[in-house]
């Protein structure tokens, strides 16, 4: 097969005006296979079936190879024998029913809860803004809620008494979602102390206002994590995403059931009543048992 291997190369780089580093990543992939065949006696791509390039791709998981690299060969031996149909040298591709490898999912990226206490004890609470971002880091950690979920809550959207928010979904529905007592205490010290040195418009119902007096914007609140990631000496990246999934690692992390998490976020996966019904507690008594600032 090596000389079909040298001919497919070429036409790489002449007809596809691929680049050199990919040409060797092609070539790279497909030697690999090459060698694994002819240890089989397999020397003709018209003997190469749909069970040996199982075998080789089982091989390469054996040997602890990444999902990104298993992915690109499967698309390497796709792209060769699609090659070797066109040249009419085999009359049938085998790839045809190869399995695609089913890319990595990695975790989402969070903090420690010893990180989480350092970033929301950074805002000073002594000025307007400090006690504003106080109030927006505690509530999305004890939340969940997205970031445009964070600037869109209103005045009237949170009740710090029986300490729930409500924010708006898709479809105009609504997800009541308990909050910690710490947060409550957070928004109403910035509701009743802080907000009105930043209103400007007294028909103003936005919760979180910037310097304007109008809405705070995901841009905005961009800026704020950023800036209180770097006051709290936290060195990984922290995006407006962070404190959600935090929330939700370690509320599993202390024993948490993943559908009642599910439930907090909003994840479209629970549309199902099946999924309700799995739930043994209710939402509230999940929540006050298993977060860590509840």
């Amino acid at each position: 097969m090596k000389q079909y291997l040298d001919e497919y190369v070429t036409y790489l780089e002449d007809v596809k005006g691929l680049s050199r580093s990919t040409m060797e990543s092609y070539r790279a992939d497909l030697q690999g296979f090459i060698a694994f065949a002819a240890e089989r006696d397999v020397i003709h791509p018209q003997e190469v079936t749909r069970t040996m390039l199982g075998l080789y791709m089982g091989r390469l998981r054996q040997q602890g190879k990444a999902a990104s690299s298993l992915l690109r060969c499967t698309a390497s031996l796709r792209s060769f024998f699609q090659y070797l149909v066109r040249q009419s040298v085999i009359g049938q591709d085998p790839t045809q029913l190869l399995d695609n490898p089913k890319p990595e999912r990695k975790p989402p990226k969070s903090l420690t809860i010893e990180q989480v206490d350092k970033l929301l004890s950074a805002p000073d609470s002594g000025t307007p803004q400090g006690a504003r971002d106080k109030a927006m880091l505690e509530l999305l950690y004890a939340s969940g809620i997205k970031v445009s979920e964070l600037v869109n809550l209103s005045t009237h959207d949170i009740n710090m008494e029986m300490r729930f928010l409500r924010c708006a979904v898709s479809g105009g529905k609504e997800r009541i979602l308990p909050i910690t007592q710490i947060a409550a205490e957070s928004v109403a010290f910035y509701m009743q102390d802080m907000r009105e040195k930043l209103i400007r418009d007294a028909d103003e119902d936005a919760l979180f206002l910037n310097s304007l007096g109008t809405r705070l914007t995901r841009q905005g609140f961009w800026k704020i994590i950023k800036k209180y990631g770097k006051l709290a000496k936290i060195d990984e990246e922290i995006t407006p995403h962070t404190l959600r999934h935090s929330f939700a690692i370690h509320m599993l992390q202390n024993g948490a059931d993943l559908r009642s998490v599910q439930e907090m976020l909003g994840h479209s996966a629970l549309s199902t009543t099946g999924m309700y019904q799995s739930t043994k507690k209710s939402m509230k008594e999940v929540y006050d048992h298993y977060h860590p600032r509840s």
